[in-house]
């Protein structure tokens, strides 16, 4: 009585089994790698628009508090880093709008720019009767450059040339 090899009517020689399997790794890899990557990209640009809309928001406290926007991104009072491993934050500020920026360091990076802009409360309203409006813009395309700024016109904010406004 002969015993047979269970394995030896197998259609692939011996051997072909781990290949197999790493084939089958690689080819799970290649479809779940840019997957992984859009989800490690997306949570950097979070940082901006997190620290963009924070900055927006303190912009508004300030002006209500003090009648004027912070000029620094230390005077926001947040305590927010002007620079991390991904961005660097800046603001400018006029007498009717202060501008917030979340820039990239890395050219695969969107940058961001935030608006708040004194307006009046409602079409005709004396300058006694001003209201803040705030806007996200996110750059179009990746790149390392400041984003333009959003602007208001005919009672809307509208994101600068080469940016969209980002919804929540």
């Amino acid at each position: 009585m002969r015993q047979e090899d269970s394995q030896s009517n197998s259609i692939l020689p011996k051997g072909c089994g781990c290949l197999v399997l790493l084939m089958c790794i690689g080819v799970m890899g290649a479809i779940a790698l840019p997957s992984f990557l859009n989800m490690a990209m997306k949570a950097k640009q979070s940082e901006a628009k997190q620290y963009v809309g924070s900055m927006n928001r303190a912009q508004q406290a300030k002006l209500a508090e003090n009648g004027t926007f912070a000029t620094s991104v230390n005077a926001l009072g947040l305590g927010l880093k002007t620079e991390t491993t991904n961005y660097k934050y800046s603001l400018r500020a006029t007498k009717q709008a202060a501008f917030n920026y979340g820039v990239s360091k890395q050219e695969k990076e969107k940058s961001f720019v935030g608006g708040v802009f004194l307006v009046p409360a409602y079409p005709n309203a004396p300058k006694d009767e001003m209201m803040t409006q705030a806007i996200l813009c996110g750059a179009d395309s990746r790149g390392t450059i400041e984003p333009a700024e959003p602007t208001y016109q005919n009672g809307k904010l509208i994101c600068g040339k080469g940016t969209t406004a980002v919804t929540k």
